[in-house]
């Protein structure tokens, strides 16, 4: 199995894991109900953004922690939701990937969810 090594392994990453959360309904309606997701036009975003961390290439310049404390006001993302999305995010890496870029991706993806139930924590008090 090879690590992640450019956009097109990023790509894949992204579509197989969004499958996932996708078929999940312990988790979906955050995506179809909440949020509307328009995938076709999510995955290049989501692309850019673990391309920038993964692979150095910068060019995401979307606000990720506002874009998330916003669904929050809308439905108040839980532990248990990130827990959900990290096992997903977890299996999907392993399933396609191994190596020194694939485990730095499952690291910075615990970061942000770590981060981002921070800020949650803190927009409510």
């Amino acid at each position: 199995m090879n690590d992640i090594q450019n956009q097109d392994d990023l790509y894949l990453l992204v579509d197989e894991f969004y499958k996932k959360l996708l078929a999940d309904p312990s988790i979906s309606y955050i995506f179809t109900d909440v949020v509307k997701i328009k995938i076709l036009e999510h995955l290049p975003v989501l692309v850019t953004f673990w391309s920038q961390g993964v692979l150095g290439t910068g060019g995401y310049d979307r606000n990720l922690s506002q874009i998330h404390l916003d669904i929050n006001k809308k439905e108040h993302l839980t532990p248990e939701l990130f827990q959900i999305w990290l096992r997903h995010f977890y299996t999907t890496v392993d399933e396609h990937f191994k190596g020194i870029k694939a485990e730095k991706i499952k690291t910075q993806a615990l970061s942000i969810a770590t981060i981002m139930q921070i800020k949650i924590i803190k927009q409510k008090g």
